[in-house]
């Protein structure tokens, strides 16, 4: 298929047998999103932080501190620090994958490699017992820089899957799709893990399952976006089969240099960098706060995960309506003050409140889907055409790349004062910052200069 056909499948009216072989394949790319989500819930935000403190505090002196490759830690920041690590490892690699995929026209073979490293790394966490902290921080490294490998890839389909008008929709359903998978694994979870005794396993074991079985997932329904989504062509600075792990800093560097002639992508990404950096500190830090400062048990922290999931799929769904009727610009403006209040809420929240701490993630829940959802959506818009890898690499990077700030600020403050509480309102820096400078980013005047069509409400 050429270049031309492709963006006219994409951008086409959906009709005859073109037309349902393009909505087949955005139905394989939502099972992308139904495989890998579980890991974020039930890994990262869910199990994970509390579980791997407790084994770090197990293998800790008498001071609280664990000393990986003899720098003394903070068992409690442990969780948080490896997170940051990953990041640095994700932020490495992912112009590679994108600078590979772009130049190649082959995004299928790196998607599974990056996949089935993280699933593989995320079962192995089921050998995470006794005081093997270490182990459990290196398969944490090595799943969440693969996953973020994997979103490069996953997400450069959707402007080849999607028209201009439809992918504020498409986007939203990808994201849906991930919020039930992560909803239904949960309520397996709750079942096992509450149930334990009954199951004859002790806590730390039901746990450890939990954790492996997101990881057999993930890989289970990779299989689906693998056998349906296609690599049409490879990019037009580069030939098919040209360019190699080796180009790929030069090309993020071409890409970055590229982008000096979109300043209003470069705008956007900027905004978006800096807003998304606090989503991703409240997702993978709310069951560490969860348990560690409010006092709140696992099947506490499961139910309210669960519950997010649940109307995270509504939210996704609402916002990507809200964004045909009123933009997704304004949209996520909304979500971003929306976000604000919640913080506001977090700080306040009295501890060993599960009906408050409910409320709360009810009010996550309904703003986290469409938050993420149309900032993707509204990247895709952003990118010149045949570049989508690339761009998008430098879109996970920013998704990704100061995603290290806020789990460090939040393990620096417990470092230096043993409360998590009280980083949790340097969050609102972010999201307030990021309400400014998205604000100022005309986005339709950016589409137009990407060389793409102006959707009728952006």
């Amino acid at each position: 298929m050429t270049a031309e056909t492709a963006d006219g499948a994409a951008g086409g009216s959906g009709k005859g047998a073109e037309g349902a072989e393009r909505r087949r394949e955005q139905r394989g790319w939502y099972f992308y999103d139904f495989a890998c989500s579980v890991y974020s819930t039930s890994v990262v935000t869910v199990f994970l932080g509390p579980y791997l403190t407790s084994v770090a505090k197990a293998a800790a002196d008498a001071d609280g501190f664990v000393r990986p490759l003899g720098v003394p830690v903070r068992a409690g920041s442990l969780f948080a620090y490896s997170i940051s690590v990953s990041v640095v490892l994700a932020v490495l690699l992912m112009p590679l994958a994108g600078a590979w995929a772009d130049r190649t026209g082959r995004r299928k073979p790196l998607l599974a490699a990056a996949a089935y490293t993280g699933s593989a790394a995320t079962a192995g966490m089921f050998f995470l017992g006794g005081e093997r902290y270490a182990l459990g921080a290196v398969l944490l490294i090595v799943a969440n820089a693969a996953l973020s490998v994997s979103m490069v890839l996953y997400n450069a389909y959707l402007p080849e899957l999607a028209g201009p008008g439809e992918r504020d929709a498409v986007s939203s359903r990808g994201w849906a799709f991930g919020y039930t998978s992560g909803a239904l694994v949960l309520v397996l979870d709750l079942v096992l893990y509450s149930g334990h005794a009954s199951f004859g396993l002790s806590e730390a074991e039901a746990v450890r399952i939990c954790l492996a079985t997101a990881g057999l997932w993930w890989g289970a329904f990779t299989v689906i976006p693998l056998r349906r989504l296609r690599d049409r062509r490879a990019g037009p600075d580069g030939p098919d089969g040209a360019g190699g792990v080796g180009t790929g800093w030069g090309q993020l560097v071409a890409t970055l240099r590229d982008m000096r002639r979109h300043p209003l992508t470069l705008s956007f990404l900027l905004a978006y960098l800096v807003y998304n950096d606090g989503i991703q500190t409240v997702i993978s830090q709310a069951s560490v706060y969860g348990s560690e400062e409010l006092g709140l048990d696992q099947t506490t922290l499961i139910v309210a995960v669960l519950l997010v999931q649940v109307l995270a799929v509504a939210g996704a769904l609402g916002m990507g309506r809200l964004a045909r009727t009123h933009g997704a610009k304004r949209t996520v403006l909304g979500s971003l003050a929306v976000w604000t209040l919640i913080l506001v809420a977090g700080f306040l929240l009295p501890a060993a409140s599960p009906v408050w701490f409910f409320a709360l993630a009810a009010a996550i829940g309904l703003v986290l889907g469409g938050s993420q959802a149309l900032s993707r959506s509204l990247f895709s818009h952003l990118v010149p055409r045949g570049k989508e890898a690339a761009y998008f690499s430098a879109y996970e990077m920013s998704d990704r790349g100061l995603s290290w700030l806020g789990p460090l600020f939040f393990g620096l403050a417990y470092q230096l004062t043993g409360s998590y509480r009280d980083a949790i309102l340097s969050l609102i820096v972010f999201f307030g910052l990021g309400f400014v400078l998205l604000a100022r980013v005309p986005v339709a005047r950016a589409v137009a200069a990407a060389g793409n069509p102006v959707p009728e409400r952006i």
